[in-house]
C-alpha cells in the first residue's frame, strides 16, 4: 500500500513541510524507498551531527541492544522504516535539523549518564514528548496567556482576530501522523516561543534537561486552530467539554524543575 498518499499536503498545519513533503512524495511515486528519497533531500553542509553528515538508513542498521538515539548520536545515522510515523520524522530532521540534533544530544547524554532502563525518567520521558508530539506558538501575552489558563472562550473566540497573525508550527512526528486522519481530540502539547525571535535556534538553547523535567507544556487541541478546521467556525464546536477541558486544579508549572543530580 502507498501510505504516503493518504498525506492531504494541502492541510495548513503542513505548510513547513509542504514542499519537502511533495518532493519526497514524488520520489516514493517514482519507486524509491524512504530512506533514499530522503537522502535525496540532504544537505551535508547543513544537515550535520556531531558524527558526521545526517544519513537516513534501513531500520536493520540499529543493532539489538543499542539505543535507537544512542545510534543516531554514533553514526550521525537515522534507522528509518517505510511508514507514515518514520517519513514524519525524516521530513522532521530536514527542516529543523538543529533542533533535531539538540534533542538526539540530549538524549544521548542521559543515556550515557544512565543508561538504558525500564524507565526513562523525567528528561527523557519530556525529551520524547517534544519530539513526538510538540508544537510551539509565538503568540501576543492575551493569546499566550488564554492557553496557559484553558480559557476556551478567550483564547478561541475574544482572540479569535489575534490567530490570524498566529499559527502554531506543528513538530512532533507522532502528531503530524495522527494529524493524516484528522480527529476532533488530537491535541498538541505546546512549547511558548517569545514573539520576535527565530523559534529553531531559541528552542536549541531553551531545552535544557532542568526546563524539560518541568514539562512547561500547553494542551492545545489542533482542530480548533481558527482557520485550521472548517467545523470551528460555530462556536458550538468549542463546547465539547471532552476535548475542550479545563485546566487542571493544581497549576502546571511552567518552568524550573530539576534533572537527576547525577545526569548533565
Amino acid at each position: 500500500m502507498a501510505y504516503w498518499r493518504a498525506i492531504d499536503w494541502r492541510r495548513p498545519w503542513l505548510d513547513p513541510l509542504r514542499a519537502r513533503g511533495e518532493r519526497l512524495c514524488a520520489a516514493l511515486d517514482a519507486g524509491l524507498p524512504l530512506t533514499e528519497a530522503l537522502q535525496a533531500q540532504v544537505e551535508p553542509g547543513r544537515h550535520r551531527l556531531d558524527a558526521g553528515a545526517l544519513r537516513f538508513v534501513p531500520q536493520a542498521a540499529l543493532p539489538a541492544g543499542l539505543a535507537y538515539e544512542a545510534f543516531i548520536a554514533r553514526h550521525a545515522a537515522v534507522p528509518t522504516r517505510d511508514n507514515l510515523h518514520d517519513l514524519f520524522n525524516g521530513l522532521a530532521w530536514l527542516t529543523w535539523p538543529q533542533l533535531k540534533r539538540q534533542l538526539n544530544r540530549l538524549h544521548a547524554a542521559q543515556i550515557a549518564c544512565d543508561g538504558v532502563g525500564a524507565r526513562r525518567g523525567p528528561v527523557r520521558d519530556a525529551l520524547t514528548l517534544f519530539d513526538e508530539n510538540a508544537a510551539w506558538l509565538q503568540a501576543p501575552p492575551a493569546l499566550a496567556d488564554a492557553l496557559a489558563r484553558r480559557d476556551w472562550p478567550a483564547l478561541f473566540a475574544v482572540q479569535r482576530d489575534a490567530w490570524r497573525e498566529v499559527r502554531p508550527v506543528l513538530f512532533g512526528h507522532a502528531l503530524l501522523e495522527k494529524l493524516v486522519a484528522p480527529r476532533k481530540p488530537i491535541t498538541a502539547h505546546v512549547w511558548l516561543v517569545p514573539p520576535g525571535v527565530a523559534a529553531e535556534p531559541h528552542l536549541v538553547e531553551a531545552l535544557t534537561p532542568a526546563r524539560l523535567a518541568a514539562r512547561p507544556f500547553l494542551a492545545l487541541p489542533v482542530l480548533g486552530v481558527p482557520g485550521w478546521w472548517p467545523a470551528n467556525a460555530d462556536p458550538a464546536f468549542y463546547d465539547d467539554a471532552a476535548v475542550f477541558r479545563p485546566a487542571p486544579v493544581t497549576p502546571r508549572r511552567n518552568a524550573g524543575g530539576t534533572p537527576p543530580a547525577s545526569c548533565p
